[in-house]
Formats: C-alpha cells, sequence, structure tokens
C-alpha cells in the first residue's frame, strides 16, 4: 500500500513505539516522577515544574491558522510535523496539546492528534479514552450536580432558586436530545422538578479550571469559585456554599497530572485538557505547557480554531493567566481553505484558481494583523496538499513577501520531521534575531464592555458590538459582583471573523452581536455568546462512528 493511500490509523499503528519509560528517561525524568499507563502513557508529577523551577523557559512557539473551513487545515499534523522537524536539527524539543473529545471523534470534525506521519501515538488510546482525563472532569462535574439537585431535596438552606440554576450535567459525546431535559419527576422522593439540560464535556467550566490551574491548591480554589445558582434576591451561590470543592477536587486529582507520550518519530508530547475554542478558551493546560517549557528548549502548542479564537484567547487569557511569555506564531494555511474563503465550492477545489486564492487570502492578512497585534512575530506555513499548483503557491508566498510575512511550504503530513525542517530552521532563526514583545490586547481594569468592544474591533475587524438588553443587564449585575474585572472568552462561529458562519474571507462593515454573558469565575473570565454557539453538539447524518471497529485481534479500525 502507497504511503498516500494508507489512513491515519494504519500509519499510526506501524510506528515503532519506544517504551514511555525511554521517553521520560530521555527527558531527564526519575523514575519516582511519572506513573505509566500501559507502556506507551505516563502521568507525570506536578513536582517536576517545582525541581526544575530554577531553569530557564524554553521557547514557547504557538501554532494557530486561518478560518477553518471544510477543505481542512491540519494545524495538529503541523504542530507535531514542527516538534519532529525541531527534533531532526538537533534541538531539544517537546510537543504540548490538548486532549481530542469523544464528542468530534466519534462526529465529524475528527480527532486532535495529528495525521499522516506527523502524529502522536498511540493514536487510537489518545482519542478514545486515553488516561482517563475526561472521564474525571464529566464525574467531578456531575457529582457537582447531584449535590445540588440534593441540596435542593433536602431543604434547600441556601435558598437556591430553583428556576436559576445554572449548573447543567455534561457527557463526553454529541447528543443533541439532552440539551433541554427536566429533571425530579416522578413524585417528592424523586428530588424538586426543575428543567436543566446537558452540555459536551469540554466545554464544562471544570475543564477550564483543569486547563488554568497551577496546582492543587489553585485548583481546589478555582472549584471553590464556581457560580452555581442564584437566590431570588439574585445573589449568586457558589460551590463553596455547597462545600463541594474538595470531593471534586479529590477526583480531580490524578487528571491533574500532564500525560506524557510520544510523537510517530518518538518525540516527547505532553497532551493535557482540551477545553472547546468556540466556547471556552481552546488550549492545552498551563501546567503541561510550563511544564514542557523546563523539560525542553522549544516547546510547540496550538490553540483550537483560527487566530480569532484559539490565539486569541491563548494570548488573552491562558499566556497571562499562566505567565507564559511566547515568541512566536506559527498561521497554518492551506491552498484548498483559502480558495474556499474566496469563494470555491469544496468540490472545485483540486482545480487551479490563482484569482480565488488571491482573494482569500484576505482572510490570511488578518490572522497575520491579529498576530502582530500582540507584539509576536508571525511565520506561515503553507500545508501542503496533493492538488496545490506551483502558480498558487507562487501567489501565496509572493503576497507574504510583499506583506513582510516569513512564509514556509511544509509537507510534514506525508514526509513528517522531514517535511518541516525548512520551518524548523526559519523558527529558530527568527527566534534568535527577532525579539517577542507579546503584551495582550487591553488591560483587566477596564469594563467588560470595552474588552469585548477590542476583541471585536481588532481581533475580527468589527465595526462595533452590539449587547442585548438581557446582556446589556448582565454586565450592570457583573460590575456590581466585582467580576467585570476578568478576561473576556468570547463564544463564537469558528468558521468566520465575524458571529456569522456564513461570512467566509475577510467581512467587513459588520457589528458583532453579544446575546448573553455566562461567569465562569472559577476559571477566571467571562465568557460573552455571539450568535449560535452551541454548548452541546449534534451527531452529523453520517457520524464518523460508522465506519469504526475493531478487528479480530482487538486493533482499532476505522479511527480516521
Amino acid at each position: 500500500m502507497s504511503q498516500e493511500m494508507k489512513s491515519d490509523i494504519e500509519i499510526a499503528q506501524s510506528c515503532k513505539m519506544k517504551s514511555i519509560k525511554e521517553i521520560a528517561t530521555q527527558l531527564n525524568i526519575s523514575e519516582e516522577e511519572f506513573e505509566p499507563y500501559g507502556h506507551d502513557k505516563a502521568k507525570l508529577s506536578l513536582s517536576i515544574t517545582d525541581r526544575l523551577q530554577g531553569r530557564p523557559d524554553g521557547k514557547v512557539i504557538l501554532v494557530t491558522a486561518i478560518n477553518p473551513t471544510p477543505a481542512g487545515e491540519g494545524k495538529s499534523t503541523l504542530t507535531v510535523g514542527l516538534g519532529q522537524a525541531l527534533h531532526k536539527i538537533g534541538e531539544n524539543s517537546i510537543i504540548a496539546l490538548r486532549e481530542p473529545s469523544l464528542g468530534p471523534s466519534m462526529g465529524i470534525k475528527g480527532g486532535a492528534a495529528g495525521g499522516g506521519y506527523s502524529q502522536v501515538v498511540p493514536m487510537e488510546d489518545i482519542n478514545l479514552h486515553f488516561t482517563g482525563d475526561l472521564h474525571a472532569i464529566t464525574t467531578a462535574h456531575n457529582a457537582l450536580a447531584a449535590m445540588i439537585d440534593n441540596h435542593i431535596h433536602r431543604g434547600n438552606d441556601l435558598n437556591i432558586d430553583v428556576r436559576r440554576v445554572t449548573w447543567k450535567r455534561v457527557v463526553d459525546l454529541n447528543d443533541r436530545a439532552l440539551r433541554e431535559v427536566v429533571v425530579g419527576l416522578g413524585g417528592p422522593l424523586q428530588g424538586v422538578p426543575r428543567q436543566t439540560g446537558f452540555d459536551i464535556t469540554v466545554a464544562s467550566e471544570v475543564m477550564a479550571i483543569l486547563c488554568l490551574a497551577s496546582d492543587l491548591d489553585d485548583l481546589k480554589q478555582r472549584l471553590a469559585n464556581i457560580v452555581v445558582a442564584y437566590t431570588p434576591e439574585n445573589e449568586p451561590v457558589t460551590v463553596k456554599d455547597l462545600q463541594a470543592e474538595g470531593a471534586m477536587s479529590l477526583l480531580l486529582k490524578d487528571a491533574m497530572k500532564p500525560n506524557l507520550v510520544q510523537t510517530f518519530e518518538n518525540t516527547p508530547a505532553l497532551i493535557h485538557g482540551g477545553p472547546f475554542a468556540n466556547i471556552a478558551h481552546g488550549c492545552n493546560s498551563v501546567a503541561a505547557t510550563k511544564m514542557a517549557s523546563k523539560l525542553a528548549d522549544y516547546v510547540v502548542t496550538e490553540a483550537g480554531f483560527g487566530a480569532d479564537l484559539g490565539a486569541e484567547k491563548f494570548l488573552n487569557i491562558k499566556a497571562r493567566t499562566g505567565g507564559i511569555d511566547p515568541d512566536l506564531v506559527v498561521v497554518v494555511a492551506t491552498i484548498r481553505a483559502l480558495k474556499m474563503h474566496g469563494g470555491v465550492d469544496k468540490d472545485q477545489l483540486d482545480e487551479e484558481n490563482v484569482e480565488a486564492l488571491k482573494k482569500g487570502i484576505d482572510n490570511l492578512a488578518k490572522h497575520v494583523e491579529t498576530v502582530r497585534s500582540f507584539g509576536l512575530p508571525p511565520i506561515v506555513a503553507i500545508n501542503r496538499f496533493l492538488h496545490d499548483t506551483d502558480a498558487e503557491i507562487d501567489a501565496l508566498k509572493t503576497w507574504c513577501e510583499q506583506q513582510g510575512v516569513e512564509v514556509v511550504l511544509a509537507d510534514v503530513w506525508a514526509q513528517g520531521g522531514e517535511g518541516g525542517i525548512q520551518l524548523a530552521e526559519k523558527v529558530v532563526k527568527t527566534i534568535d534575531e527577532v525579539e517577542s514583545s507579546y503584551k495582550p490586547l487591553y488591560p483587566l481594569n477596564i469594563s467588560m464592555e470595552e474588552k469585548i468592544e477590542i476583541v471585536a474591533s481588532e481581533v475580527y475587524g468589527a465595526d462595533g458590538v452590539e449587547f442585548t438588553e438581557n446582556a446589556r443587564e448582565q454586565l450592570k449585575e457583573y460590575q456590581r459582583y466585582g467580576w467585570d474585572r476578568l478576561p473576556v472568552c468570547m463564544a463564537k462561529t469558528q468558521y468566520s471573523l465575524s458571529d456569522d458562519p456564513k461570512k467566509v474571507g475577510r467581512p467587513e462593515g459588520f457589528t458583532v452581536t453579544v446575546r448573553e454573558l455566562r461567569p465562569a469565575i472559577g476559571a477566571g473570565f467571562i465568557v460573552a455568546l455571539t450568535g449560535n454557539v452551541m454548548t452541546m453538539p449534534g451527531l452529523p447524518k453520517e457520524p464518523a462512528a460508522l465506519n469504526m471497529d475493531i478487528d479480530e485481534e482487538g486493533r482499532a479500525v476505522g479511527l480516521f
């Protein structure tokens, strides 16, 4: 079978993996600092970061992308490929990725383990149950939900308004039938009837907290600050009021430890946490990124979707919260996706169309501007596909050169680290020559309204922001509670710079409508919902799960 015809799972299963002990030893991690999960996965002790506190931080490279299209951009694949390429040119590199969710894995989007010869392995484990982190988050979240309903049933000493319980339940699957449910039916012994619903686990505030907590004490404090409901007098009720933070922390103690695996070429990788980027902040954990920066000289990490979502939140929320000082941003683009942003239908992407490509470059241009607005140098990585023509590639390169943007062609899906060597060399050279002047886009001491307007205008290119009457009332409430000094986490469609998924390319003359605000006080940000962003996705007509199976030897089949 030729290299092009092999599926990602077939390629992953052909990998000659090293034992996880070898990978840990390669990073100078002692046996007391890691717990093997089988032969090829391990949990790492948070004490590693403390032990290496005096070591200078490694260089942090953030990989982001243009707005995603059905044509695919390959951001995770490029992240893994760049990490492997840095290793190939003799640099001490490590990769820091998010954990995949079962929802998109069994739905339509696919996993988040990379692809081709730039994958993290064991791919099937990583895309399914892995080390159980998402199950632990699900359990901690739902334990809190059970304690809320039990408190109401047992007399409701906190005077919770049952109409204003904001804490739903979660499951890590796409299940639209659970979006709106009624609990407590069946009479007095079954609890108090009320309307609620389910979110997907990766949209849980518990997930966001796990990914922003620096240690177990910080985790417990953040959990205690979660707002779960309100009283009839509109006062917030927290996890601390319910005394539930201890039990939740206990359920999450192992999930707080970053997971160590390896790439197809045996480069070390930390995979930990996975909040959605169009709902939450879309980055792997602070704990894993900080640990990676102490274990290696170069850390390659990624943030979900385009620079308008994941990168904006990495730079305004995660880096600020975790004390991370990024050095460079790689913006992944494909000829195919740029042609879609230029108006080409998906079934015509294999045909050369330089004019559509030039029109679609406007989308890339906005993301490059966004990266520069944070004081960081961008490098455009062209993720090569089979039908890309020389004329199209030359047109994109010419635009980048005219804009003074470094650009490199990469082919890491087919060639692994070898296909990213030119990119790796460019990254190292740029970091050496261009000093980062990273700074978040807004200070925390301005109003929530101003923060939202700054993100909308400077990152999306919007003319302004409209707040619904409900959102305006919430802005007043949050100011009264003292929550207005937190960062903002925008919940927006990933498909467009605007809040309308149909507006591809670089839309102009639009306003963003904020319809609702949601407090994530434990995570440490306020979520601003725009458009029709759902916290519980549904399955497509033909979900990826239909192709999944196991063979006679118990090996995964049809997993991408």
